[in-house]
């Protein structure tokens, strides 16, 4: 049974920035991440408000990302985590290889978007395809883009595209938004907007990037296409927190409660990212949520004498 002082589950930005301040604390330190180190910004095309970078692919971020971390001694494995718990000081972390005791551990394991999940959405994912408009907004300058969604999430981010695009088309599958009041009379008000109602999107087609879309209205069952070279889809998040809530004090969307710093509702268990409600679900966010835990965790295991 290997043992270290501090075990970070998820390698995106929040989780490999807590490793980086961790290993540069000479704590020993280990990164569980299920898939590869890079999180959601793996899904990124181009990355153009990471401060220090004019624009970098969000595989390449990851990369320098991993390799920060590395050089100052963080291990990092590919392994899912299967449990979570306390065993008196420890902390333990099992995953199907093997079994990782720990002083305190950060859950650092992000969530995703709710898909669509309908042709076209996984293959333009990162051309034409986003799922966050602060991040990929500035790309459609003066296009026709479609946003998908009927909540606070899909009007907002459909007025702030505004800025950008020449047209904005807000789809929703009812004939009522669930958003609140300001915020539809926000978004109707604007002449850039038209929203598309009782319809869903049946498939997403093009040949390098997305170039239109097959809409299907839901009351008459018509089929029509959509000419936009965008969507940014807004039907939900889910954060990666259910294989941990039973110790932990979750708000009504599943994400996890912490204190100003990042420490949970458990003792030695901190939360870092997107795993946690935040304003806004941005890299230098999650960056700070990062270097935060860390930083707390660090002087949580020099209180407890566990380093």
């Amino acid at each position: 049974m290997e043992r270290y002082d501090i075990i970070i589950v998820g390698g995106g930005p929040a989780g490999l920035t807590a490793a980086l301040y961790c290993a540069r604390a000479k704590l020993n330190t280990l990164v569980l991440e299920k898939k590869m180190p890079g999180g959601q910004i793996l899904n990124t095309e181009r990355i153009e408000n990471c401060p220090g970078f004019d624009s970098i692919s969000g595989l390449e971020l990851a990369q320098r990302m991993e390799q920060h971390a590395r050089r100052f001694g963080a291990n990092i494995k590919l392994e899912e985590v299967k449990e979570i718990h306390s065993e008196r000081n420890a902390k333990v972390v099992k995953t199907a290889k093997g079994t990782y005791h720990a002083g305190a551990v950060i859950l650092a394991a992000g969530g995703e978007p709710r898909w669509l999940n309908v042709p076209g959405e996984k293959e333009f994912l990162g051309k034409g395809i986003s799922y966050c408009a602060l991040c990929d907004g500035p790309f459609f300058a003066e296009q026709t883009i479609a946003v998908v969604g009927g909540g606070d999430a899909a009007v907002q981010e459909a007025v702030y595209l505004t800025k950008f695009a020449q047209k904005v088309y807000l789809i929703h599958r009812r004939h009522s938004l669930r958003a609140k009041k300001e915020l539809q009379e926000e978004l109707l008000e604007n002449a850039k907007v038209e929203v598309i109602w009782d319809t869903i999107i049946k498939r997403i087609e093009g040949k390098e990037t997305v170039e239109r879309l097959l809409l299907r209205n839901v009351k008459t069952g018509k089929n029509s296409p959509l000419e936009v070279s965008g969507v940014f889809i807004y039907i939900g998040f889910v954060p990666n927190s259910k294989l941990l809530n039973k110790n932990l004090e979750l708000d009504e969307r599943g994400y996890i409660k912490t204190d100003f710093k990042m420490l949970t509702s458990a003792e030695g268990v901190f939360a870092a990212g997107d795993i946690r409600f935040q304003l806004a679900k941005q890299i230098t966010n999650a960056m700070s949520d990062g270097t935060t835990a860390a930083i707390a965790a660090e002087a949580y295991l020099k209180e407890k004498g566990l380093i």
